[in-house]
């Protein structure tokens, strides 16, 4: 496939913008949380199992843990947020349940296999349920999101792309930063970080107090990350390694892929694919054109994937058509234009055996190693939209994006 590598962008821009795990989409609780390297005389994590007077524990890192409660055993529960124990309340063994959190201090065994405690911190998994519905929330209205234009360490500020706008992000002493580990979207793997790690081309998301209109923000928190963005077509797939070989389009490179449960794989229908294609040319500011012969050459394999997705999604007729409940056949509101990240979003999924050498695709991965990563996203069915104008990579810039996660994650801002 002959692709103007300045057409690479426009679709996996709009790739990223149906993002990644974001915030608090883990278990980490507000409060149990430490930076500070686990110490031999305590344990953090969530409670796996509840038998007589041991708990089962599932550290956050390490194998699972039995924690014996003893006669004189104290234990008291927080609320998420909270970090002084003269607020605790005293609870009883029976008032912890499957998947609290709890932090226990007390003498591990020999064999590092069991953990006689002295004291324990619970915090609720209600409490922590309750908790992250309300930083979703307030992340969804403090929140910005975008792509790093500029970094200035010496100011405190990141200027960010968001929707085609630069919004300023203040920071300040009080300012948590925090960055994605290299090969992880979750935020429970992500480090703390300093502005100096942040970087132009970085997808920043960040939550504070916005000016009132709109083009500076003091951040509270900041999260970044390196999320590879690219297009090109499949050389050969490992179902036994859960990888895949792609030709990068744009560095004419191999990339060897990891697929994960957690990596979401999807296929968009010909005429979906046309649909964004004609949307993004909009965009651009582009005049109509009609297709080119390539992608006529690859329409016959297009519609082979598309009864491959709809046997691997029987609701996929709905999305073949871009039909959504309240939307217009082009994935738009009724009566209004195409919505891209609606259009992307409910494409069916599909399995790594389902895609085959010469398939287009584009991917948004993991920072990972040299020449790998592992897929967050990858979509298959885009040769037309890998034909848009020439200009359809910056109007992919204005493109917001969705703050939905992957499947299996709770979501996050």
């Amino acid at each position: 496939m002959s692709v103007n590598p300045n057409r690479i962008m426009l679709i996996a821009l709009c790739i990223g913008s149906l993002f990644i795990a974001m915030p608090f989409c883990g278990a980490t609780a507000p409060g149990l949380q430490t930076q500070q390297a686990p110490s031999a005389n305590r344990r953090i994590g969530a409670v796996k199992e509840i038998t007589a007077s041991t708990i089962t524990l599932t550290p956050d890192s390490g194998s699972d843990v039995a924690v014996t409660i003893q006669p004189t055993t104290r234990i008291v529960r927080i609320t998420p947020g909270e970090k002084d124990l003269k607020n605790a309340a005293p609870v009883q063994l029976q008032d912890i349940q499957i998947g609290d959190r709890i932090l226990v201090g007390g003498k591990v065994s020999d064999d590092n296999q069991s953990f006689a405690a002295s004291s324990i911190v619970v915090m609720k998994r209600s409490d922590l349920d309750a908790r992250h519905v309300q930083d979703l929330q307030d992340w969804q209205k403090r929140g910005v999101d975008g792509l790093a234009k500029a970094v200035d360490v010496a100011g405190g500020t990141i200027t960010i792309a968001v929707r085609g706008k630069d919004v300023v992000i203040h920071t300040s002493s009080q300012t948590v930063i925090r960055r994605y580990a290299p090969d992880s979207v979750k935020f429970d793997d992500a480090k703390s970080s300093t502005l100096q790690e942040i970087h132009s081309g970085d997808q920043v998301r960040a939550r504070g107090d916005r000016s009132v209109e709109g083009s500076e923000l003091a951040a509270a928190e900041i999260v970044s990350g390196t999320f590879p963005l690219f297009a090109g077509t499949v050389n050969s797939t490992d179902a036994s390694s859960s990888t895949l070989s792609v030709h990068d389009l744009s560095s004419k490179k191999t990339v060897l892929v990891k697929v994960t449960q957690d990596s979401q794989l999807r296929h968009l229908p010909l005429e979906v694919a046309q649909t964004i294609a004609v949307r993004l040319k909009g965009m651009a500011g582009g005049a109509s054109a009609t297709a080119t012969s390539e992608a006529a050459s690859n329409s016959g394999s297009e519609k082979g994937q598309t009864k491959r997705a709809q046997a691997a999604d029987p609701n996929s007729a709905a999305v073949e058509s871009g039909m959504a409940p309240g939307r217009n056949a082009r994935g738009g509101r009724a009566g209004g234009s195409p919505d891209l990240q609606q259009l992307l979003s409910h494409a069916p999924r599909i399995a790594l055996a389902d895609l085959h050498k010469g398939d287009a695709v584009v991917i948004l991965s993991t920072e990972g190693q040299a020449g790998s990563g592992t897929a967050i996203t990858l979509f298959s069915g885009v040769a037309p939209i890998l034909q848009a104008a020439p200009n359809a990579a910056q109007a992919m810039m204005l493109a917001p994006w969705n703050l939905s996660a992957p499947a299996g994650d709770l979501g996050g801002p």
